[in-house]
């Protein structure tokens, strides 16, 4: 009986896990939930470092709710990331942050022949719809 004993403990503290858990907890969760004008806010934390707050209205046309926040939180290999935002009914999303790609330059002048045409398509299609 000793030895079956013995053996389930010894089981047991081969199967523990050697290293730390991978589980995240939520650290600071403040919600403010849209009251009659759509007004409202969160802002939580986890114990990872991942950070997001937003908040936002209906101050929009026909009531649409605008907001903002930001998003902050490290990558798996210790780089940090965040990003800022702005939705509304002027500029639609617009996000913000240095991780975010940017456009090359155009490499080279769009020669005039081409503005040329560009201008007498549109001419064309001012004079097609005039017609219709």
């Amino acid at each position: 009986m000793k030895f079956v004993i013995f053996a389930t403990v010894l089981a047991l503290a081969a199967a523990r896990p050697d290293k730390p858990s991978d589980e995240v907890t939520i650290v600071r969760d403040d919600r403010v939930y849209p009251s009659a004008s759509g007004e409202y806010s969160l802002d939580f934390e986890t114990s990872d470092g991942t950070h997001i707050s937003e908040s936002g209205d209906g101050t929009g046309p026909d009531g649409a709710v605008e907001s903002q926040g930001t998003v902050r939180f490290v990558h798996p290999d210790g780089e940090s990331f965040e990003l800022k935002y702005v939705a509304n009914a002027e500029g639609g999303y617009q996000p913000e942050s240095d991780a975010l790609p940017v456009a090359p330059e155009f490499p080279h002048e769009i020669p005039q022949f081409v503005l040329d045409q560009i201008a007498f398509a549109a001419r064309e299609d001012a004079e097609r719809d005039e017609s219709e």
